[in-house]
């Protein structure tokens, strides 16, 4: 919130929070983060809503809804300990380059976060291969030399998150914007009029899509820099 990506104070990203709080601009967090993380960033930020786990959870004005599909909870399990069951964590940490992100791995409720390299079409290629079923790697952004991934149900994406909060606030795409800078992050452009990856998302990403701008300002300054082009109709 006050540091950009060199460590140095920025006010621009609490700055930009006002602006869309002067404009009656809902602002959503999205996030692979567990959601007691999550949720305690929206209560500081004064917000009712926000996506965990790369949407596997949303939770809007305090009612919480799971996207699992088959990996839903089921008795006393969680769909953390379902994921384990299947066996596709250790498939995946035998395969690839891939250990624990320490400790943020622990005490999580949907997926397993791993940090290191791994390819996830290859990775879904092995999933189908040994049968499970309902399981998928993703690629939530870069870490140092490396990448952090979390292992997820299928039915759950930061995409299909954000379009359930739309549903339930009633707002069409246009009326939306989103801002990220991984590759699951921009999977949200499909369901939004405009994306916008900040400056240190990976190069390439927003030649995907046409409604996709990159923006000059990194991490916090970049989310600023999205905000303000959005509200002056830029």
């Amino acid at each position: 919130m006050f540091r950009d990506g060199a460590g140095g104070f920025s006010l621009l990203p609490a700055r930009a929070l006002e602006a869309c709080h002067h404009a009656g601009v809902e602002v959503v967090i999205k996030s692979g983060r567990r959601k007691a993380q999550v949720m305690e960033d929206a209560r500081l930020m004064g917000q009712t809503a926000f996506v965990y786990e790369v949407g596997a959870g949303l939770v809007i004005d305090g009612e919480e809804t799971l996207l699992c599909g088959d990996f839903s909870p089921e008795g006393d399990s969680t769909p953390h300990e379902l994921i384990a069951a299947s066996g596709a964590p250790e498939l995946l940490l035998g395969a690839f380059d891939l250990e624990h992100h320490h400790p943020w791995h622990l005490n999580r409720y949907v997926s397993h976060l791993f940090m290191g390299r791994a390819d996830v079409e290859a990775a879904a290629a092995l999933l189908s291969q040994e049968g499970i079923e309902g399981l998928r790697l993703v690629d939530n952004g870069s870490l140092g030399d490396g990448h952090t991934y979390h292992l997820i149900p299928s039915a759950a994406s930061k995409a299909a998150a954000v379009q359930r909060h739309m549903r339930a606030r009633g707002f069409a795409p246009e009326e939306c914007i989103a801002v990220g800078d991984s590759v699951e992050d921009l999977g949200v452009a499909a369901v939004v009029g405009r994306f916008f990856l900040v400056a240190n998302a990976t190069a390439g990403l927003e030649a995907s899509r046409p409604n996709v701008t990159r923006t000059e300002g990194a991490y916090g300054d970049g989310f600023y820099e999205a905000v303000v082009q959005s509200l002056v109709g830029v």
